[in-house]
């Protein structure tokens, strides 16, 4: 039985359990608009986060609609995101599944859409005033299966993918849906006499930061998400108004460590979250309580390397991983900790020297001058050693244009790059077995020197030595998701951090 199969039958052997609760998953109400002829249902499984959704309809078109919607009340701005796949082969090749944004429950009521249909069509429909024509702008895609539709104000942007590739998006602009929407997913079977179903999973409803926030002063919330790399699959297992960011997963598997960040007592404190009780814990590492994103465990699991700036600026310390008394490492400053060597026996960091910031190692014990591995103009950072000790992989400007991935002998002899496109890519983490690395993408309106918090970002996946890159998660976030190597210890998933206001 397939995955979508087997959360599908859970959901039909149970729908009146989930129907009864007064919220449904993170919306607050479901129901048919526009009085279609036989009823649709919506429940929601808190196992694997998925909603799954029945209706019937005659269409979400011309001057009045019947569907079946899941929906919350809404203000401001926000993005929602979800992956959706209808079931079976249908009946109607133009039954729709999606995201809506509604002024209203009433059936001619103006909104805007984006939406899949069973013939692989994919579409922004939109009515601009109650009981007027609906309205359409068709992006340039066939089969997608992964939308996100998006509130600027008055304009209303839709972003549609085939799992694995990066966004096409289409906009409308002054659509005047009034400040308070309805905001949720929808299903219609475009025939009276039909009932279609749809799976919809990693739905996310996002409050992204406020226009003219401040970086670095104003903050907003984080999510702790775990990512199957392969099927795509997130679930989320952590909320916090509170930011965190960057967990490393340990080799145990059985927790993961980040480090709190804002303002506040939350800030420059590392946690250990404990997976199966769900809780964090402060770890304690004494007198370096000002902790970065730029912690990393040794292979082994028994010591963490940290970035500390207690004393000033950044600073590399080591200390037993279930926390202790503070070792500094790096007498020179700034000094960013990426990863340890295979046999713990060095630091791989990035330092800032002389107004440039290159890539370093120095023995883990503190012994010994650090070791300048990288020259060229223009920013080296993110290195981190693969598993087994040939190679360190490191994003680089070297050149100009994008930040791109790079990988080198640990000596810092034979440069080769790694991607080559018109993403800014960020920190590269080798999985376990050394067969795949994971990064981050930034869009390339964002100054390549940069990794900003709070945009929308890829997080993609290609193997070691090169080739097509898949994207493997449509994330809002950035600086703080996935800074860190948090590969699970059987190479399956990765942990990350999100980003949403009002949790």
């Amino acid at each position: 039985m397939t995955r979508t199969l087997a959360a599908l039958t859970a959901l039909i052997l149970a729908p009146a359990i989930y129907a009864q609760t007064p919220r449904i998953g993170d919306f607050d109400a479901h129901g048919d608009i526009g009085a279609p002829k036989l009823a649709g249902s919506a429940a929601y499984n808190p196992a694997s986060q998925d909603y799954m959704m029945t209706a019937g309809g005659t269409n979400m078109w011309a001057q009045r609609d019947e569907f079946h919607f899941v929906w919350k009340r809404m203000t401001g701005d926000f993005i929602l995101q979800t992956r959706v796949e209808l079931i079976g082969k249908g009946v109607e090749p133009h039954r729709k599944a999606g995201l809506m944004i509604r002024a209203g429950q009433d059936p001619d009521a103006p909104y805007a859409d984006g939406v899949i249909h069973g013939d692989g069509l994919t579409s922004l429909q939109f009515r601009r005033t109650k009981g007027a024509i609906t309205e359409e702008r068709r992006p340039d895609i066939k089969g997608a299966d992964v939308l996100q539709l998006e509130r600027r104000g008055n304009t209303f942007i839709f972003s549609a993918a085939k799992f694995g590739d990066p966004f096409v998006t289409s906009e409308i602009q002054d659509l005047a849906l009034g400040d308070e929407v309805l905001v949720g997913l929808v299903l219609c079977s475009h025939n009276p006499d039909v009932i279609e179903r749809a799976v919809f999973s990693n739905v996310r409803v996002i409050r992204p930061a406020k226009d003219g926030f401040v970086p670095y002063r104003d903050y907003i919330g984080s999510v702790l998400e775990l990512l199957d790399v392969q099927s795509g699959r997130r679930q989320v297992i952590h909320r916090a108004e509170l930011p965190f960011e960057a967990p490393n997963w340990t080799p145990d598997g059985s927790a993961l460590i980040f480090n709190g960040s804002g303002r506040g007592e939350n800030r420059g404190k590392l946690y250990r979250f404990d997976l199966a009780t769900r809780q964090p814990g402060v770890i304690d590492t004494g007198t370096s309580n000002r902790n970065n994103n730029d912690h990393v465990l040794s292979f082994d699991g028994t010591m963490l390397g940290i970035s500390d700036q207690s004393a000033g600026q950044s600073a590399v310390y080591t200390v037993p991983a279930g926390g202790g008394s503070p070792k500094r490492i790096t007498p020179l400053t700034p000094s960013y900790l990426h990863s340890w060597s295979p046999d713990g026996k060095w630091l791989l960091y990035t330092g800032g020297r002389n107004g440039e910031f290159d890539i370093y190692t120095i023995a883990s014990d503190g012994s010994g001058a650090e070791k300048n591995l990288t020259n060229s103009k223009g920013l080296d950072d993110g290195p981190e050693y693969t598993p087994d000790g040939k190679y360190i992989y490191f994003n680089s400007v070297r050149g100009g244009g994008t930040m791109q991935i790079w990988r080198m002998k640990p000596d810092g002899t034979q440069p080769e790059q790694i991607t080559n496109d018109d993403l800014n890519n960020w920190f590269p983490h080798i999985s376990p077995d050394g067969q795949w690395m994971a990064f981050i993408s930034f869009p390339k309106e964002v100054d390549p020197t940069d990794h900003p918090y709070y945009k929308r970002v890829y997080l993609r996946l290609m193997p070691v030595g090169g080739g097509a890159p898949k994207v493997i998660a449509y994330v809002y976030g950035g600086q703080g998701t996935i800074n860190v190597p948090s590969w699970s210890p059987d190479g399956k998933m990765l942990a990350f951090v999100s980003n949403t206001e009002g949790l």
